[in-house]
């Protein structure tokens, strides 16, 4: 222990000949640490938001999706797809086809887009754990069923229990002529519903899930497709997979992430932790001042002292460290005591759900506040906490001169 932190660490301690220093040192140290403890809980929740938000779409999104440069489909013929298929970390390739259309159900009609599926998808998907009503029931033998976004679900005011009243799937003919009537310009076929899923609105009033021979036939489709979905291994290295399929699809196709297909969602979500981060540091450095006018008073107290550390041969130079120590150790206890804090409540949210979402009965995903603590937040905010309280206690201290000056002349 050198002897500036001796000095620093007896100063923060001990007693002062006024009280007032105590109490003032006191708050230095409780603001810092809320400070300290709100960066770390509000970061936690935009930790547990982001999770929940990539599970979501983790459920509709594949991991990799393949789509054509140029045009809206790809004949199969023309893709590797079995070269694809054996790329390590590769466990399932499912064909889609997606387009817009008209789905009537009764008196009540909507546009929405259809997304026809291979049999892959029903294992990649985790949508059978979002499901509202009903059940993800895709093919049973030679029946087809649709499964309906609630949203969708809602427009259409579908019912799971009527079997008499299918629904009717419009989409224009690749060679329409609207000259000769409606029933001339548009494809129609009839399918039931097995269920509704319900994931994030934007999905949830757009999308219907169907079949993937039902969508060939009812577009004319032969082995067009309109994207390929992969899935991956848990442990597989996603950038090395997607940097492979590059090479395997060439120029003609385009290969995106799970992060890449909601790109605009994620930087949004991203700049928003971020504004959240710069706002709540900046309260942080207005809790901070408090140690600089702890500092300044503490200094005022001990004139006695450095007169006393000057007459025995300590340097200028010494005698600044031991009040600089002061303002890092006020840092240093308030940093680890608003962590321990937030930490701990964090982990009662975890634990318990407190802070709910909406009332009991409401539709939200979840309950209550996601929350997830990261190792690198602790350490980014424990840093700057430092930083912040490093630069508010060098003011007072290169000015000590000028109070240990004029206590000499007192003197």
């Amino acid at each position: 222990m050198t002897f500036p932190f001796y000095i620093a660490r007896r100063y923060l301690v001990s007693k002062k000949s006024h009280n007032i220093i105590n109490i003032i040192s006191g708050i230095s140290v409780v603001g810092v640490a809320i400070g300290t403890m709100a960066l770390i809980i509000v970061l936690s929740v935009f930790n547990g938001f982001d999770q929940l938000v990539v599970s979501l779409f983790s459920s509709f999104n594949s991991s990799i999706q393949i789509t054509p440069a140029r045009g809206k489909t790809f004949h199969m013929g023309s893709f590797p797809v079995e070269r694809l298929q054996k790329i390590p970390g590769v466990l399932h390739v499912a064909e889609v086809i997606e387009e817009d259309a008209l789905m009537k159900y009764k008196d009540n009609q909507s546009i929405v887009t259809i997304k026809g599926v291979s049999d892959a998808f029903t294992k990649m998907s985790g949508l059978d754990t979002m499901m509202a009503e009903g059940k993800f029931l895709l093919q049973d033998g030679d029946k087809d069923y649709a499964v309906l976004g609630y949203g969708v679900a809602g427009a259409l005011n579908a019912n799971l229990q009527d079997y008499v009243n299918p629904i009717t799937v419009f989409v224009p003919r690749r060679d329409a002529s609207f000259s000769g009537g409606f029933e001339n310009a548009f494809n129609n076929e009839i399918i039931f519903p097995s269920g509704f899923f319900q994931i994030q609105w934007e999905y949830d009033v757009k999308y219907t899930i169907l079949p993937l021979r039902f969508v060939k036939k009812l577009l004319d489709y032969g082995d067009e497709r309109t994207a390929l979905e992969v899935d991956l291994a848990k442990d597989a290295n996603q950038a090395e997979v997607q940097k492979k399929i590059e090479l395997l699809a060439g120029n003609r196709y385009t290969i995106k992430n799970r992060y890449q297909q909601q790109e605009i969602l994620f930087k949004i979500m991203v700049s928003e932790k971020n504004y959240i981060f710069m706002i709540l540091t900046l309260i942080l450095i207005i809790a901070t001042f408090n140690v600089i006018g702890t500092l300044t008073m503490l200094i005022l107290d001990k004139k006695k002292d450095i007169a006393v550390l000057r007459s025995l041969g300590a340097s200028h130079r010494l005698i600044q460290q031991i009040f600089l120590f002061e303002g890092i150790l006020i840092s240093f206890i308030g940093a680890l005591l608003g962590l321990t804090l937030g930490a701990i409540v964090c982990w009662v949210q975890i634990r318990f759900g407190l802070v709910r979402l909406g009332s009991a009965d409401s539709s939200f995903v979840v309950s209550a506040y996601p929350v997830l603590m990261k190792a690198g937040d602790f350490l980014l905010i424990f840093f700057t906490v430092m930083v912040i309280g490093f630069l508010a206690a060098i003011y007072p201290v290169y000015n000590i001169r000028k109070v240990d000056t004029t206590m000499v002349r007192t003197e």
